[in-house]
């Protein structure tokens, strides 16, 4: 079985995200994938309503680590258990860069999260400066251990880490998939290393599309996919979804 994801960002109307949500409904491969979409806020509880009688999941983009309180603007893990979802993003690069979202708040989601049943996917990546001096190793390690040790009952049941090289996303470049495999069993020595089990499910997340989703997830350390753009187009999401078959 293979996880595939579709991160939507900051795009879609309400009308335009439900005519997503219904396409994927229709062409979305499930039998063996289990498939999740991330659509933003105010498409949540459309999602609700129109994935609810499928085997799609879906997820929202952020939480705060608080359950209530004085946070304007804020959404918290609670809320989205009400709401129904089964997944939350936590540290995706686009958060660490632009908002400044360091370990230790990203460590507080991920908890918050966990307690409430929601299963967190938990971004990983290096920027290209760090590819190429060869530091990513270190990088990796330091966002692994500084978010996910200490916390109990940490498995392949409630936790997924997402791989997404910063180089590669929106820009088009992707890993070949011989390095993000390579990278992504780099993780998996890490994960041995700070105590928790290897087979915690990983996706790569770097500008996976409909041509190159089957070799990537031929990988042997590829479970999944984390895409971007692509997923705002029904059916290249739903050919990516067959893609692992």
């Amino acid at each position: 079985m293979k996880i595939i994801a579709g991160n939507w960002k900051m795009h879609g109307t309400l009308e335009e995200n439900r005519k997503r949500l219904r396409e994927i409904r229709e062409t979305a491969a499930t039998v063996e994938n289990k498939v999740i979409v991330f659509p933003p806020f105010l498409s949540l509880k459309d999602a609700a309503e129109i994935l609810g009688d499928t085997q799609i999941a879906y997820g929202a983009q952020n939480c705060h680590p608080q359950q209530s309180g004085a946070y304007t603007g804020e959404v918290s893990a609670a809320m989205l258990a009400d709401c129904g979802c089964s997944y939350c993003l936590v540290g995706h690069s686009e958060r660490r860069q632009y908002f400044k979202e360091d370990s230790a708040f990203l460590k507080a989601k991920l908890v918050a999260l966990k307690e409430l049943g929601l299963i967190p996917v938990y971004c990983v990546g290096e920027s290209l400066s760090q590819r190429e001096d060869r530091s990513f190793g270190k990088v990796l390690a330091a966002q692994l251990s500084e978010v996910l040790t200490d916390i109990d009952g940490l498995g392949q049941d409630n936790l997924i880490i997402a791989y997404e090289p910063v180089w590669a996303i929106g820009t088009g470049k992707t890993a070949t998939p011989a390095d993000a495999d390579e990278t992504m069993g780099l993780i998996r020595e890490i994960l041995q290393k700070i105590s928790l089990p290897k087979d915690i499910p990983l996706l790569y997340g770097g500008s996976a599309k409909p041509e190159n989703a089957k070799t990537l997830l031929a990988q042997s350390n590829i479970d999944g996919l984390l895409i971007g753009g692509a997923s705002l187009k029904p059916a290249d999401f739903a050919a990516m979804t067959k893609a692992g078959i």
